[in-house]
């Protein structure tokens, strides 16, 4: 099956407006929770949490249960954000502006389970951001422009370098997939996740030694994937 890396969404954002407002908020900024995961300053403001408490540093529940979201009195200050927020047509669990100050890094790491062919899809809106910002997914760099919104498979390992003299700064919005994200993703220009070779040959090796059933026809199968690879 063909693993999406990224996608672009064709959803109406006004840059200059986002801008505007998120420059006005109140200094309310707290660290990621991810300390181990990076290097510099990476800050938070929350839009949407939990129960909408402001507090809130997780943007999931830890037992990995159900959750109410619900927005925070940020988002208050937010008229633009939230009417982005109003315009998705699927369910929208936390919501989160993501300051990666100038010469901050984030390390390279995997969200587990969160993609799109998994039932979640992360949007990134990049707000403020500047032409030396590395941000690479799946061993390949992209290039986010203010007012775009992109949806990115945050279930591979991805990292993001700010190399530039200013602030990088993303709304971030996680949401449920269902038949209108579907729709927006039909539409939308989409780059596929390029399998990695050794680890291809690793499983079909594991694959080999196996006596099952199932094991000639995944081996078949991942062969497939090794040849498109190299």
């Amino acid at each position: 099956m063909k693993v999406i890396r990224v996608a672009q969404l064709d959803l109406p954002v006004d840059a200059g407006a986002l801008q505007s407002e998120v420059a006005a908020l109140p200094d309310r900024w707290n660290p990621h929770f991810q300390t181990n995961h990076y290097d510099g300053e990476w800050t938070v403001l929350p839009l949407r949490t939990i129960d909408g408490r402001l507090d809130e540093r997780l943007p999931f529940p830890l037992d990995g249960g159900p959750a109410t979201y619900a927005a925070t009195p940020l988002l208050d200050h937010c008229p633009e954000i939230r009417r982005f927020l109003n315009a998705l047509g699927c369910p929208v669990m936390s919501a989160r502006l993501l300051n990666l100050k100038r010469g901050a890094v984030i390390k390279p790491h995997q969200d587990l389970g969160l993609a799109y062919e998994q039932g979640e899809a992360r949007v990134h809106v990049p707000i403020f951001t500047n032409p030396e910002v590395d941000f690479v997914i799946d061993r390949q760099r992209v290039v986010m422009e203010p007012g775009s919104c992109w949806y990115i498979n945050a279930n591979l390992t991805h990292s993001v370098d700010n190399w530039g003299a200013t602030d990088r700064i993303h709304l971030v919005v996680d949401c449920t997939v269902d038949d209108w994200l579907r729709t927006q993703f039909a539409a939308a220009r989409v780059w596929y996740s390029r399998p990695d070779p050794a680890e291809l040959r690793f499983r079909i090796a594991r694959l080999r030694e196996m006596d099952a059933p199932a094991a000639p026809a995944l081996i078949a199968e991942l062969e497939a994937e090794l040849a498109d690879a190299e």
